[in-house]
C-alpha cells in the first residue's frame, strides 16, 4: 500500500504587531477564579523527565520554564498521578511530600514567564495495564485454567490423567491459531496485547469500589495543587483512563455508575464536587474530555455534548477538548512492551498528522464548536478549549472569531517553537519554527524516552539560555546540569533537551 503523500503546511498568516494586539486570540478571558491574559493555551503533554518516584527534577523545572518563556495565558502541567503508588518517571500529587518540588515548578513558572502565564496542573488516575507476555510465560504461569481449556486438550480415553501441568503443555502444543480459539476474549488480550483491566470489572473489588474511593483522591490531590500555588486543577477525563473509561458508551456498569448516559456521568461529577469543596471557589477547576472516542460502540459527540452540559451546569471552569486516544483499537505491542492508545485509528485522531487524509490543521474543531453550542444554548458561558493541529495564527484566531471555541490549545507547535506565542504577540511570527505534523515526539513519549522536537533536538549550536534573576541566585541546582557546551542532553547525550533560546531583544526579524 502507498503511503500518503503529506499535506502541505497551510499558510500561517502571521500578523503585525498591530494585528495581533487587536486580535482575539491576544485579548484576556476570565477562567474560572483567574483571568488569562490571553486565549492562548499550552495543553498538557508527558515529557519523561520525572524521578521514579514521581518527583520534580531539574529536567522538569526547565521543561516547563521554557514553555512559560513564550508567555503563553495557560500553560498546563503534565498529567499527574493522585495516587501513592509507583508509576514510573511520571509527575504524582498522591502525598504531601510532592508539594515542595510542585512549588518550585510554580516558582519557575511564574518567574520565566515574568507572572504572565496562569499554571494548571492536570490530575489522572489510570488502572493496570501489563506488557504483553511471551506466550510460554503467559499460559504457564498467568492464565487461569477453565473446564473449557481441560475439555479442548483432554486425553479421555487414554487412561492418562492430566495434570495442570500437562494441560498447559498441551495447550502450548496446539498451533497458535487453535490456541486462541480455546480463550476466550479476556484472555486473548492478555496474551496477545496484554491485560488490562475495565473499570466495568466490578468483580474486582478494587474496581467496585472505585466511587466511593476516587472523589477524595482527586479532592486531596487538588487540594495540594491548590497549596503548592497553582492557578487551577485539570481533571483529565480523557483518553484512555479512568475517568474517560466511565463516560464511555462501553461502560456497562450495573451499580447506577455506568449503563445510561446518567450513570456514566455520575462519577465524574461526584469527582468535581469532591474537588471543589476541597479547594473551594476562588480556585479553577476544569476538565480535560473527549467529544469523539472514535472506536466501536464508543461515546460520540452527542455523548459528549450532554456530559458537558452537566459539567458547565454543575460549575466547571473550563472545558478542554480532545479526540480518542484509546486502548481498544490500539496497535498491538512487542512481547515486553505494553499497548499505548495513541497508535491505532483514535490515536491518530488525538494526535493527527500531515500524513492523514484531510490533515491535521484545525481538525478537531467541530466537536469544540458542538459542545461550546450546547453549553451556550443551555445558558452557560463555561470556556471551551480546542486543540488539534492549531499551528498557525489563521488557524487559531479563525476559530475564536467563528466560535468554535474560547481558548485555542497547541501542543506540538508549542514544542516545536515555545516562544511562537510571544513571537505572534510581537510581529514577529514569520520567526516562527513551525511544527510538521510527523510526531517524532510522539515516537519517543510511545518508548518513555525523554520527549524532544526533530526540529531542534540536533541543533547543538546555541547554549541554553543560563539562569538569571532570582532564579540564578538561588544557583544552579534548579535546572538540569549542562555539558561543557552549555547544553542540557537526554540520557544518551544524542539530543537537546530544550529548544534553542530566543530573545527578542537581541535576535533581528527576518526579512
Amino acid at each position: 500500500m502507498a503511503r500518503a503523500r503529506p499535506v502541505d503546511l497551510p499558510d500561517a498568516g502571521w500578523p503585525t504587531r498591530e494585528e495581533a494586539l487587536a486580535s482575539r486570540l491576544f485579548s484576556s478571558l476570565r477562567v474560572g477564579a483567574f483571568e488569562s491574559r490571553t486565549r492562548t493555551w499550552v495543553p498538557a503533554m508527558v515529557p519523561w523527565r520525572a524521578t521514579n518516584d514521581g518527583f520534580v527534577t531539574p529536567e522538569v523545572l526547565d521543561w516547563y520554564g521554557r514553555f512559560a518563556e513564550g508567555r503563553p495565558g495557560v500553560l498546563v502541567v503534565e498529567a499527574t498521578g493522585i495516587r501513592d503508588i509507583p508509576s514510573g518517571p511520571l509527575l504524582r500529587i498522591g502525598h504531601d511530600r510532592f508539594i515542595p518540588g510542585l512549588r518550585e515548578l510554580v516558582a519557575m513558572v511564574r518567574e520565566r514567564s515574568q507572572g504572565e502565564t496562569r499554571l494548571l496542573i492536570q490530575i489522572i488516575d489510570f488502572l493496570r495495564i501489563r506488557r504483553r507476555p511471551e506466550k510460554d510465560r503467559y499460559v504457564r504461569e498467568f492464565l487461569k485454567l477453565r473446564p473449557e481449556h481441560r475439555v479442548a486438550v483432554s486425553t479421555e480415553g487414554t487412561g492418562k490423567k492430566q495434570t495442570d501441568g500437562d494441560v498447559r503443555d498441551a495447550l502450548l502444543a496446539l498451533p497458535h491459531e487453535e490456541l486462541l480459539a480455546v480463550l476466550d476474549g479476556r484472555e486473548t488480550e492478555a496474551l496477545e496485547y496484554g491485560a488490562r483491566e475495565r473499570v466495568w470489572d466490578t468483580e474486582a473489588q478494587h474496581i467496585a469500589e472505585l466511587p466511593r474511593v476516587l472523589p477524595d483522591l482527586f479532592a486531596s490531590a487538588a487540594a495540594r495543587a491548590r497549596t503548592a500555588g497553582f492557578d487551577g486543577v485539570e481533571l483529565h477525563y480523557a483518553h484512555a483512563y479512568t475517568m474517560a473509561s466511565f463516560l464511555s458508551c462501553l461502560n456497562v456498569r450495573t451499580d447506577g455508575y455506568g449503563a445510561t448516559r446518567e450513570g456514566r456521568v455520575r462519577l465524574p461529577l461526584e469527582v468535581y464536587h469532591a474537588v471543589r469543596t476541597a479547594v473551594g471557589p476562588d480556585f479553577a477547576v476544569g476538565c480535560r474530555m473527549l467529544g469523539d472516542e472514535v472506536i466501536e460502540g464508543g461515546s460520540r459527540i452527542d455523548d459528549a455534548c450532554f456530559y458537558a452540559g452537566e459539567f458547565a451546569r454543575a460549575g466547571m471552569d473550563f472545558l478542554s477538548i480532545s479526540k480518542g486516544g484509546k486502548f481498544e483499537d490500539a496497535r498491538q505491542p512487542r512481547p515486553g512492551e505494553a499497548a499505548y492508545p495513541y497508535t491505532g485509528p483514535s490515536g491518530h485522531e488525538c494526535m493527527p498528522t500531515v500524513r492523514m487524509p484531510g490533515g491535521p490543521f484545525g481538525r478537531n474543531l467541530p466537536l469544540a464548536r458542538a459542545i461550546r453550542d450546547t453549553v451556550r444554548a443551555a445558558g452557560h458561558d463555561t470556556p471551551v478549549v480546542a486543540a488539534g493541529g492549531v499551528g498557525t495564527f489563521r488557524i487559531a484566531e479563525d476559530a475564536l472569531q467563528d466560535g468554535d471555541c474560547d481558548l485555542v490549545a497547541a501542543a506540538r507547535q508549542s514544542l516545536a517553537d515555545p516562544d511562537w506565542w510571544q513571537k505572534m504577540e510581537l510581529g514577529r511570527g514569520s520567526e516562527t519554527r513551525r511544527c510538521i505534523y510527523t510526531n517524532y515526539c510522539e515516537g519517543l513519549d510511545q518508548k518513555h524516552k525523554q520527549v524532544t522536537c526533530q526540529l531542534w533536538d540536533k541543533d547543538f549550536a546555541v547554549p541554553d539560555a543560563p539562569p538569571s534573576g532570582a532564579e540564578g541566585a538561588r544557583g544552579a541546582n534548579r535546572g538540569a546540569p549542562r555539558a561543557d557546551d552549555g547544553i542540557s542532553r537526554s540520557a544518551d547525550g544524542r539530543r537537546r533537551l530544550l529548544a534553542p533560546p530566543w530573545d527578542p531583544a537581541r535576535t533581528p526579524p527576518r526579512p
